[in-house]
């Protein structure tokens, strides 16, 4: 994705295409939905009595409520669960105090019909509120039968006496574990004894008319608890009392949800579920009528037998004080506009959801027996409420799900403001599992010496010791448990596969792999299958042979390589030598491992620059040439201290090739020009390269002149193919490997071999032939790159297009010789000569190696099928590298060919053979083992959701080459459904077909899955160019899990308080936690945004750009001024280290709201719907439950 061009532009990829306006905000009633107002919290699911067995849940931290008298609150609050305004008039008793009879937690599901009251959320026009209700009538999720009142919880088949005010408590629950920060929320909850006063958010006042909502991703959010719920007290029923409700003039009926059952973990939620609110008429925005919504619903009979704490845990425990729902808005079903303060327009899309079953399951919550009315709290106003009570609505139909559209929105229109039918706080937040994890393993070290151990996520900051498996900033799996049989691997669709960095950098505090140097016998290895030593060998017969942990054989060990053994059969060595106790080592190669048993020369560097008109006139070719004069100082080198031995070499060119002679003895660089390029050669041998220090006056006197000479060219047609042709003649010259750094601009159309011509062709979008947009115009540069990987030849190109250069046939080279593409469209010198020269920095000084040979051996019963990455094989077993650099995975996946046992676990080998950048040759070893499972229960349990979603996506980018892309994305829709309900066949307790119940480690998998799902490679909107297509889809294919994970779900940061080292909590991908006062920094791994809100404050503005007002800001502002103040310190601290983990230097574009450029951040927030037609995470959430519902029918 390109953001070269002027911020102004209406679209990420180039000039505004028609039919793009401005971004509509609709603000509703003069406010701007922001998520951060006021939470009127529910009063929580747990019963004072008994403390709760299992894990605890974390604190429902909500930002204060309105309150119109004061309520005292007890610390622990009903057991009840509050979900909205019940139906009831004055005359309603206050419900009683409880007595402390605890239960056991059963596993139950949640009957889930019952009237839902929301707004449908259908694709095009709002449909008529009977059709709806007709179409769900299938979806009733949980067992009972269906209810009468809105969603929520059902109550038990006990009520309470009333008592009257506040609420007394009983023995404190105990709680055991720390809660972690709140997502998003930043606002503390109100202290137990007072009334809560309204909070600013971010220090400043809250936006006129917010609507208050459960702050933006509120850890009571049904799906994140596993706490046991204390069950129902033992009293006897009381007699159920109903009221009919009159609401204000709006639209009939209260809509059930169309397509939703939002998942949950395993891990079962007991808490209360949100708050709804209902909103006055005049406060609607988006193409649906108002609809009242009540959720006042009590937690109903569990139909589930199973007690006991749930299996997993998923969220934080609860403590202190939970805010009983404040009278106003749990009572008032609806306001009328006008005399309520308190009561603002919403948010759009953050109306009535599901809260989660019990086991962590989704769906409609049966609501209270008919009738019962719920409790009411003094003080309260029953408004619209009519003065007697009436009998209940009758129940409506069953859901059906069948009915439910797909989100598949081809049909919706452009920018949709419509309400969501779920609560998104109701469903899986990747925010807070990306929190938790931090919070729970970023303290202690990961040891990797336990077999099928997961590690912490890629977001976690932690410290690996290897302890004899490779750390997973070298190898991460998809699975720690890898299934027994093939049958079970396919019963179950998950990928077993493992994504390898070989040479990934290490943090400062972990040590580099060790080198072990076994002389001229080279490293000790296995007859058979050629493994190399490794913790897995296990020694015999005193020492003097070890058996294979990969095959099984056993071999000799060479004499001066005996030890003795301990007690336990271990050599006595073992903790001395790095290849029988570690994960990760170097061997230093013998001659035998070698190009033609000949030691290899140090390797080359050849810089090829277009001088034709568009790269001269774009001021890409003086900031090349300045640039090189100081980069040839930072070649890589090995030893910090010593010079590098890579040479150098220089190549300008347009339809014609000058090669120059920088020989250290001339005066002057000399000139020699090859213009038949039909067939290529290297004019001279002597004085093409050369070492920098020799030549260093020679190099920069030939820089300084370059820009001269070509100042005026009127040459605008280039050659590309002679260019790498050349290059790899001079490598074969020189007998070595190296790297060619290729500057171009434009299509090549010269008369030349790999000539070119345009093919780009809007019209075959979305068309069977797209699938030849991606792939090469002709064999020619696959030919080419062959020849390069023989020679260990690896291309880098920086592109500088202006129009349409063909990345897909153009990318054929460096991908496949373990290069990268960098592309800067539009290029100014201004505005993007900072990205591109951080870029040319990096690339010139990483750590790579060349000419590397990469295998993956695994133990009996596994074996490697299936690669992914830039590289070339010409067999089966044996990945070719001309260049393997730091950042580059290769991606593998592994199928059965045998049944595996769960003792021995599976073991893989991943083997480089590479030069290092001083002519070493060397082998990199890394060894994992897992665990095997005959239970696909442990499969689920050890799985890892950013490594799964990592090899998905470059599966689905590369089998675009050959299937087009509505099929592409229909079968990763239903891989994905079939891994969930096989997990909810096989593995979840039983219940209603109705709940969505997602395994706990893979309850993201929808949420990313849709974001892959709606990138640009696979469903572009019209504003994206093929080439952008193309060079994202190449740039996935080496991307490790780190890169791949922000580059799907970017970073969304609250530039709120900047103090201290951590970083502020990240909030959800969504327009809906947007403040129209807040500023915010989106990371994309490629781009960086900092939006800034309409009604930011203006010391916030002060301080990051130094000027007051809104409207004075510089939105084409590429950097932030450097002010004396810590928060612009601090700001500019955060920008530079998210830049420094990234392998590309992101360019900072300054977003103001509702501006033009708008629209470019908004493609990045994935949770909504995308403007290109991808489905919101709400809505892909109720279509991946219809797919799963229709598997398991």
């Amino acid at each position: 994705m390109n953001v070269n061009q002027q911020t102004p532009m209406a679209s990420p990829y180039g000039p505004p295409q028609p039919g793009y306006g401005q971004p509509s905000y609709a603000p509703l009633g003069g406010g701007y939905p922001g998520p951060y107002g006021p939470y009127n919290g529910p009063a929580a699911a747990y019963q004072p009595g008994a403390p709760p067995q299992g894990p605890a849940r974390g604190p429902l931290t909500s930002a204060p409520r309105p309150v119109s008298t004061p309520q005292a609150y007890s610390q622990y609050p009903q057991g009840d669960s509050q979900n909205g305004p019940p139906p009831m008039d004055h005359s309603m008793a206050q419900p009683a105090h409880r007595s402390p009879v605890s239960q056991p937690y059963s596993q139950g599901a949640m009957n889930l019909s019952g009237p839902h009251p929301s707004y449908s959320q259908q694709y095009g026009a709002p449909p008529p509120m009977q059709q709806v209700t007709n179409q769900m009538s299938g979806m009733q999720i949980g067992s009972g039968p269906p209810t009468s009142v809105g969603p929520g919880y059902a109550h038990h088949p006990s009520s309470q006496p009333p008592i009257s005010a506040a609420y007394s408590s009983a023995a404190p629950p105990s709680y055991t574990q720390a809660p972690p920060p709140l997502s998003a929320a930043p606002s503390q909850p109100p202290p137990p004894s007072e009334p809560a006063a309204s909070q600013p958010y971010y220090g400043g006042p809250p936006p006129p008319q917010q609507q208050p909502f459960p702050s933006a991703h509120h850890p009571s959010q049904p799906f994140v608890s596993s706490s046991p719920y204390l069950g129902p007290p033992s009293q006897p029923q009381a007699p159920p009392v109903s009221q009919q409700q009159s609401f204000p003039p709006g639209p009939p009926a209260q809509q059930p949800f169309p397509n939703s059952a939002p998942p949950v973990s395993q891990a079962s939620y007991s808490g209360p579920p949100l708050t709804q609110h209902s909103f006055p008429p005049s406060s609607q925005s988006g193409p649906f009528p108002p609809i009242s919504i009540s959720s006042s619903q009590y937690p109903g009979p569990q139909p589930q037998s199973q007690p006991g704490p749930p299996p997993f845990h998923s969220g934080p425990s609860p403590r202190g004080p939970i805010p009983p729902p404040s009278m106003s808005q749990q009572q008032a079903n609806h306001l009328p506009p006008g005399p309520m303060q308190q009561q603002q327009p919403p948010q759009p899309g953050m109306q009535g959801g599901y809260p989660t079953q019990q086991n962590g399951a989704f769906g409609q919550p049966r609501g209270p027996q008919p009738g019962y009315a719920g409790p009411q709290y003094p003080g309260q106003q029953n408004y619209g409420a009519g003065p007697a009570p009436a009998p209940a609505p009758p129940a409506q139909k069953r859901l059906d799900p069948d009915s439910i559209p797909s989100p598949q929105a081809s049909e919706l229109p452009a920018v949709q403001k419509s309400r969501h039918r779920i609560d998104p706080d109701a469903i899986p937040s990747p925010i807070q599992v990306i929190e938790d994890d931090r919070v729970n393993k970023s303290s202690e070290p990961f040891t990797t010496g336990v077999r099928g151990q997961a590690p912490p996520l890629v977001t976690t900051n932690f410290q690996v010791k290897d302890q004899g498996n490779a750390s997973p900033r070298f190898i991460r799996c998809t699975a720690y448990n890898m299934p027994c049989t093939a049958d079970m691997a396919k019963q179950s669709q998950v990928p077993l596969a493992a994504v390898i960095k070989p040479l990934a950098m290490l943090p400062p505090d972990e040590t580099p792999p060790y080198i072990v140097d076994h002389g001229d016998g080279g490293p000790i290895r296995c007859n058979r299958c050629k493994a190399y030593m490794c913790p897995y060998m296990q020694f015999i017969e005193g020492g003097r042979r070890f058996q294979c942990g990969f095959c099984s054989c056993v071999t000799e060990v060479p004499p001066h390589y005996f030890q003795h053994l301990d007690h336990t059969g271990k050599r006595v060595d073992c903790y001395d030598r790095p290849e029988l106790s570690q994960g990760s080592y170097e061997f230093v190669a013998t001659v035998d491992y070698c190009k033609n048993n000949k030691l290899p020369q140090p390797p080359s560097f050849i810089f090829f620059i277009d001088v034709s008109y568009n790269a001269v006139k774009s001021g890409m070719v003086k900031i090349v040439c300045q640039e090189l004069k100081t980069l040839l100082d930072y070649l890589p080198r090995e030893n910090p201290e010593a010079d590098s031995v890579v040479r150098v070499g220089f190549v300008t060119y347009n339809k014609v090739l000058h090669f120059y002679n920088v020989k250290s003895s001339l005066a002057q660089p000399q000139m020699m020009v090859v213009s038949d390029v039909s067939d290529m050669f290297l004019p001279l041998l002597d004085g093409f390269l050369v070492g920098v220090n020799d030549s260093r006056m020679v190099i920069e006197s030939l820089l300084d002149q370059i820009p001269e000479m070509f100042a005026d060219t009127r040459e605008t047609e280039t050659v590309f193919g002679p260019v790498i042709q050349a290059g790899l003649e001079a490598l074969k010259a020189a007998d070595c490997a190296g790297k060619l750094f290729v500057f171009h601009s434009t299509l090549p159309i010269a008369e030349a071999p790999g000539k070119l011509k345009n093919r780009e062709d809007k019209k075959l979008v979305g068309t069977d032939k797209e699938k030849s947009l991606f792939q090469p115009q002709s064999g020619f540069y696959s030919n080419l790159s062959k020849e390069c990987v023989a020679q260990g030849c690896c291309v880098d190109l920086f592109l500088f297009p202006n129009q349409y250069v063909d990345v897909a046939t153009l990318g054929v080279v460096p991908v496949s010789t373990g290069g990268s593409v960098y592309k800067y469209t539009y290029f100014q010198a201004e505005t993007d000569r900072e990205r591109f020269l951080n870029d040319l920095r990096r690339d010139v000084q990483k750590p790579m190696g060349f000419d590397a040979v990469m295998r993956v051996r695994t133990s009996t019963g596994i074996r490697a099928t299936d690669f992914f990455g830039s590289f070339f094989m010409s067999n089966t077993t044996d990945v070719e590298l001309a260049g393997l650099d730091c950042d580059k995975t290769v991606t593998v996946e592994f199928r059965h060919d045998d049944k595996l046992s769960e003792d021995t676990g599976a073991l893989m080998q991943c083997a480089v053979l590479y030069t290092s950048c001083s002519g070493q040759r060397r082998l990199r070893v890394h060894n994992m083992a897992v665990n095997c499972c005959s239970q696909l229960a442990d499969l689920y349990r050890n799985c890892e959701t950013d490594t799964i979603i990592n090899f998905f996506s470059k599966y689905a980018y590369r089998s675009i080459l050959n299937t087009p892309t509505k099929t592409v994305r229909d079968t990763m829709v239903n891989q994905c459904a079939q891994i969930l309900a096989c997990y909810r066949k096989n593995c979840a307790s039983p219940s209603s077909a109705g709940q969505l119940i997602l395994p706990e480690c893979m309850k993201l998998l929808p949420v990313y899955l849709n974001c892959v799902l709606k990138s640009d490679v696979l469903q572009p909107g019209a504003d994206i160019s093929l080439d952008d297509r193309a060079y994202l889809r190449q740039l996935l294919s080496c991307m490790d899990v780190s890169e791949s994970h922000i580059f799907f779900y970017p970073r969304l940061l609250p530039l709120v308080k900047l103090d201290g080292g951590s970083l502020p909590m990240a909030v959800r991908n969504s327009e809906e936690r947007l403040s129209k006062g807040g500023v915010y920094l989106l990371e994309t791994g490629l781009h960086l945004f900092l939006w800034v809100g309409a009604n930011a404050q203006q010391e916030l503005l002060s301080n990051i750009f130094g000027t007051p007002t809104f409207s004075q800001i510089d939105p084409n502002m590429t950097s932030l001024p450097e002010l004396d103040n810590p928060f612009s310190q601090r700001l500019r601290e955060i920008i530079d280290s998210f830049r420094s983990q990234r392998s590309r230097y992101m360019k900072l574009m300054v977003v103001k709201q509702e501006d033009k450029a708008e629209l470019i951040f908004k493609h990045f927030l994935c949770e909504d719907k995308s403007t290109n037609g991808g489905a919101s995470y709400v809505d892909f959430l109720c279509h991946m439950h219809k797919e799963i519902r229709q598997l398991l029918s």
